[in-house]
């Protein structure tokens, strides 16, 4: 009788067998701040830009509604709303997951998907932080072990130890936001005498910056109410005109901000070639169209949950992880440099 791993490996997985069909969407011309709204709201990263018949036009992403917000932030800055937490340590999560960095790779991929967290701080013995360990760079231990059976691998050898992305929480609200919007890092560790104290994500900063948006909307709204009693055309614009022109921005609908030219995958592409594209760019989802229309969206936690029981379980995982792909060449590895 064959392992149970041998029926798994029969075909290879696909995006359609993954993929998860329940989005949120956000149409084009819906107001960015509610489409920032439904991100913060159910906790998301990125959110399919659709039209009426779900033809695929962009991604409204974490770091485009950054874009819109350091605006807002910086005009609430000048009006002098100083009620929002405005410095790093005031909105930084303190209850932070660590890793221990002998700690097996595949194990530190199960406590990302237990805590359903995209990355954590990996510290040695004397809880000092050596790097960060990510969702990103779980790809390369699937890769490696696709390649180069690599299953005894430990957490240190994938993380990210680029001392460029640790802050001391001292940075202000405006500086943060504009570090996320300048590279690629979507966490950011406190660190205080070499070890972790919180930790400050792209979704923090835009929780930040919404409470700012709030704010702001509210004094907008009432100076415009007094400015219609005081008959002041031109701060008592019609709904329509108010719409495009608020807070000094060209447009507020959430086309004008999202990613036109973000990753999608077919329904048949298989999960090897997921993960590759996971590895190699800085994108946490990927809609799965068929034809121009959604049909879906797979994700970085996708394919590690998918994979990551099987290959615990499995005697040999680097054979359970031929079931992403057809077939393995090993003449042509890519690079996980």
């Amino acid at each position: 009788m064959g392992h149970p791993v041998d029926k798994v490996i029969e075909r290879p997985k696909l995006a359609r067998d993954i993929m998860v069909t329940r989005l949120v969407t956000v149409h084009p011309r819906t107001h960015v701040y509610d489409g920032i709204s439904a991100l913060l709201r159910h906790r998301i990263t990125g959110a399919p830009v659709i039209d009426e018949d779900r033809v695929y036009l962009g991604m409204l992403s974490e770091k485009s509604c950054l874009t819109v917000l350091t605006v807002t932030a910086r005009i609430a800055e000048e009006w002098g709303i100083a009620s929002i937490p405005q410095l790093a340590r005031d909105f930084m999560a303190t209850k932070l997951v660590t890793l221990k960095a002998d700690m097996p790779a595949l194990d530190g991929i199960g406590l990302l998907l237990k805590h359903r967290i995209s990355g954590a701080p990996v510290v040695d013995e004397g809880g000092r932080i050596l790097g960060v360990f990510s969702e990103k760079f779980s790809m390369e231990v699937l890769l490696g072990l696709a390649y180069d059976e690599l299953p005894a691998a430990p957490v240190e050898a994938f993380m990210n130890t680029d001392h460029g992305r640790r802050i001391d929480g001292s940075e202000p609200l405006l500086e943060i936001a504009q570090r996320f919007l300048d590279t690629v890092y979507r966490r950011l560790p406190v660190v205080r005498d070499d070890r972790p104290v919180g930790q400050v994500s792209r979704r923090d900063v835009l929780n930040a910056e919404h409470h700012l948006a709030a704010a702001l909307t509210g004094r907008r709204l009432m100076l415009r109410k007094q400015a219609g009693e005081l008959g002041l055309k031109d701060l008592a614009a019609d709904d329509e005109e108010y719409h495009h022109r608020d807070f000094g921005l060209d447009s507020t609908d959430a086309a004008a901000f999202m990613d036109r030219k973000a990753r999608t995958v077919r329904e048949d592409t298989d999960l090897l070639s997921i993960a590759r594209i996971f590895k190699s760019t800085p994108y946490r989802r990927l809609p799965v169209l068929r034809g121009r229309r959604l049909v879906g969206q797979i994700s970085r936690r996708d394919v590690l949950a998918a994979t990551h029981g099987l290959l615990v379980q499995a005697p040999q995982p680097s054979q359970a992880l031929l079931y992403l792909s057809a077939v393995v060449d090993a003449g042509q590895r890519p690079s996980l440099s």
